[in-house]
């Protein structure tokens, strides 16, 4: 029998887009018959470092956003292609072993920094991969992708293609796939256009800042009786839940709380606006579940893109402030709802619920197994 084709996913925990790009793009090969390793080089070479290093990241990017800004901004002029960055040592070693080990017949990165390595691997060993690189940037890439040696670029959307082509990168070498959503988005349906709205229901998903679950809560319950709130806290449960629950105790009936959980995806197709913080697997989840968005939290830089991304296709928009979350709201639901039934027109026109698939189609198409 012919061989199964072998896909290396490379990814780092620098931000949830990448591994959860990862994880779906796993996913939807597994599905086609693919064998697939999911890998964080930085985390398995460097553990300790890594860690203290996502420590600072998450601490940076919640309270002290224009400080990230400028350390992402700087990455701008890092050139990755030279093989003596600091700490890039230990994972660029790890890769080349693993590669070595798990013989890939082709790799796909969700992370900037990888495809530098390999380049570095191919001219040294002779043997050549072809590399697809997943852009988990919309609009506003950062240069460490633009620069970036590889075969294939898949993006997220037309418009980050545009602006990539814009740059100077052959069209022929980028693809629009989509964002690598979970493969269920493309099973589920989401709420009509021509839904009632009464109850509508709101899906939170609050930073790690404290104060801000009140006070974002109170915003969004105030902004309507129909409003019931559903407040996902995650990894950030023991974190909040005291706060969660002292506003599902002042609007009973209308808060539900909940921790971490797999069900995202039909969490978003059974609520009518998301409210959360920019990310691009958030943003792009709530795209392909045709549920407008609202961002309270934006990561100057690093998530601009998303944001604008939204914005462009009459999605959704900032409102960072609590009086700005529930003057939106009651704008969405002014006469009968009229500006959501809009906003999800609009995603439903842009109709991208399948990345992984399409990504996971399109890696197969161009990859050679040896058989």
């Amino acid at each position: 029998m012919p061989e199964k084709p072998r896909i290396l996913i490379l990814t780092a925990a620098f931000g949830e887009g990448h591994n959860s790009a990862a994880r779906n793009l796993s996913l939807a090969l597994q599905a086609k018959g693919a064998d697939t390793r999911v890998v964080d080089p930085c985390l398995i070479s460097m553990p300790s470092i890594t860690a203290m290093m996502q420590w600072g990241y998450r601490l940076v990017t919640t309270h002290f956003p224009r400080v990230w800004e400028a350390i992402y901004r700087g990455t701008d002029k890092c050139d990755f292609s030279r093989p003596n960055l600091p700490l890039m040592h230990h994972p660029e070693s790890y890769l080349e072993g693993l590669v070595g080990e798990f013989k890939p017949h082709a790799i796909a990165c969700t992370y900037p920094i990888y495809p530098y390595f390999l380049e570095r691997n191919f001219a040294e060993t002779g043997n050549r991969l072809v590399v697809f690189t997943v852009v988990t940037d919309s609009i506003e890439i950062n240069a460490s992708w633009l620069r970036a040696p590889t075969d294939h670029f898949l993006v997220s959307d037309q418009i980050t293609l545009e602006t990539m082509r814009c740059w100077g990168i052959p069209q022929e070498k980028i693809t629009g796939t989509g964002f690598p959503v979970n493969p269920a988005f493309s099973e589920l349906a989401p709420i009509a256009a021509d839904d009632p709205c009464v109850p509508f229901r709101v899906l939170y998903f609050p930073t790690a800042k404290k104060p801000f679950v009140r006070r974002h809560s109170r915003a969004l319950l105030d902004s309507s009786a129909d409003v019931h709130l559903t407040i996902v806290m995650g990894k950030n449960f023991r974190l909040l839940q005291s706060r969660a629950r002292e506003i599902k105790a002042a609007y009973p009936g209308r808060v539900r709380l909940l921790g971490w959980t797999r069900k995202v995806p039909q969490l978003l197709n059974k609520h009518h606006l998301v409210v959360g913080k920019a990310g691009g697997a958030t943003v792009h989840e709530a795209i392909a579940a045709c549920c407008p968005m609202l961002i309270h939290h934006l990561v100057p830089g690093q998530e601009e893109g998303n944001l604008r991304l939204l914005q462009q296709l009459g999605a959704g928009d900032l409102a960072e402030h609590p009086k700005d979350l529930t003057e939106a709201v009651t704008h969405i639901l002014a006469n009968s709802a009229a500006k959501w039934r809009t906003m999800k027109d609009a995603l439903a026109a842009h109709n991208c619920n399948d990345g992984a698939l399409t990504a996971a189609n399109f890696i197969l198409k161009h990859t050679h197994p040896l058989l």
